[in-house]
């Protein structure tokens, strides 16, 4: 880690469930919160904002702004937002929203990437999984995070994809033991495609998996979607959220934080 100690992290992690937010420090431990909130219902991207200012509201001083969010992002502006509605959020510029209402500087990735960054070890080739609201993914290779693959849309099955298959919905719809069935499935199939030396299993249904997992599968703690974060800061991903000249996030207009 590259972080001057004195520097603190407003850490949001966007879900389809809840919101949570907590302020870190540079080695990536909570100093005010976590704070949650459920997560608005619809969720249109205004509504959305106010509830992360509030959080944020809670929490004392912050110098920074990492945010993990569920869907495609580049260059801080959200592309899809499966579970949340894509309509609304498509082309929303999020992080500079964000810094906008904040007056902080904000950085956004996808949230499994941010979980991700929080326990990989950056050796080799590393993936992550969320088993949630829907089905996360990201890719690591020796600390940098892959081009976003959106696995949770493509199809595990022939009528389902992996969002409709492994998440939350599911687990409630077949119950626990078809679902760690699917569970096993969906590994078997990631094994293949990927070829990662280790595969990490976080978010919230995480506990539920009932069955042995391979030596190089591991579960993983759902708090590292907060407390990763702070690498998004990391020099290793400054290239990530540098801007094309023409295609710099303008921040949608709103008033400033208290």
């Amino acid at each position: 880690m590259d972080q001057p100690p004195e520097l603190r992290t407003l850490a949001i992690d966007v879900g389809g469930t809840r919101l949570k937010a907590a302020v870190l420090d540079a080695r990536g431990a909570p100093v005010a919160g976590p704070v949650r909130t459920d997560t608005p219902h619809p969720a249109p991207p205004a509504v959305v904002v106010d509830a992360l200012v509030g959080l944020a509201g809670q929490l004392g001083p912050f110098d920074r702004i990492s945010i993990g969010f569920p869907g495609v992002v580049r260059q801080g502006v959200v592309h899809t937002a499966p579970n949340l509605g894509t309509a609304e959020w498509q082309d929303v510029p999020l992080a500079a929203t964000l810094s906008s209402r904040l007056g902080r500087p904000a950085r956004l990735l996808n949230d499994a990437t941010v979980q991700g960054l929080g326990v990989i070890a950056g050796r080799g080739v590393e993936c992550v999984i969320t088993l949630g609201t829907g089905f996360g993914f990201a890719l690591f290779e020796n600390g940098r995070p892959a081009p976003q693959l959106e696995m949770s849309q493509h199809p595990i099955r022939t009528d389902k994809t992996y969002d409709q298959y492994l998440g939350t919905a599911a687990l409630r719809d077949v119950g626990k033991d078809r679902w760690n069935k699917r569970v096993g499935r969906a590994l078997g199939y990631l094994t293949a495609l990927v070829g990662f030396d280790t595969l990490y299993v976080g978010g919230g249904n995480a506990k539920h998996i009932a069955f042995a997992l391979p030596s190089d599968v591991k579960i993983v703690g759902n708090e590292a979607g907060i407390t990763g974060g702070v690498r998004l800061w990391d020099k290793l991903l400054d290239p990530a959220f540098e801007n094309p000249p023409d295609r710099a996030p303008q921040a949608t207009p709103g008033p400033a934080a208290a």
